[in-house]
Formats: C-alpha cells, sequence, structure tokens
C-alpha cells in the first residue's frame, strides 16, 4: 500500500483515511461529518487543479485542494 494525500487519488478508487494534518477546527468538522482515521472513502471527482469530491459513510462530501492535501490516505486493494 503506497502513502499519499487525497489530492493525488484516483477517480473510482477506494481509500482509507490514516491521519488528517489539519488545523484543529477543520479536523473538528471534518470528524463531526464522519470523517476519521480508518474510515473508507470513494473519489467521485478529482479536479487535480481545485476540489475534490468523495463519498465518505454514504454522504458525498467536496473539500478544496489545500484541505485535500493534508488529509493522508492508502489504497485499499
Amino acid at each position: 500500500m503506497q502513502e499519499k494525500n487525497l489530492c493525488s487519488a484516483v477517480i473510482g478508487g477506494v481509500y482509507q483515511v490514516r491521519e488528517m494534518l489539519l488545523p484543529r477546527a477543520t479536523k473538528m468538522r471534518l470528524t463531526a461529518l464522519g470523517l476519521t482515521a480508518g474510515t473508507q472513502v470513494r473519489v467521485l471527482n478529482n479536479k487535480h487543479s481545485g476540489s475534490v469530491i468523495f463519498c465518505v459513510r454514504g454522504t458525498r462530501l467536496a473539500v478544496g485542494k489545500k484541505i485535500a492535501e493534508h488529509i493522508c490516505i492508502s489504497g485499499i486493494k
């Protein structure tokens, strides 16, 4: 498994969140929306220069590039 960030994820790929290296307030908000370490996410759209849209726990979320760069993921085989 290769460690990378959400910004580099492939559309349609399923990944596991390893950690979020974000400011406390941002991390708390994403946690409240269901994004926690160990959670599986499926990437729906990834505009490498902009936002990343992904599905987590049955809900679609969109985050900007600056946030996506700090969400560490690993691929699931």
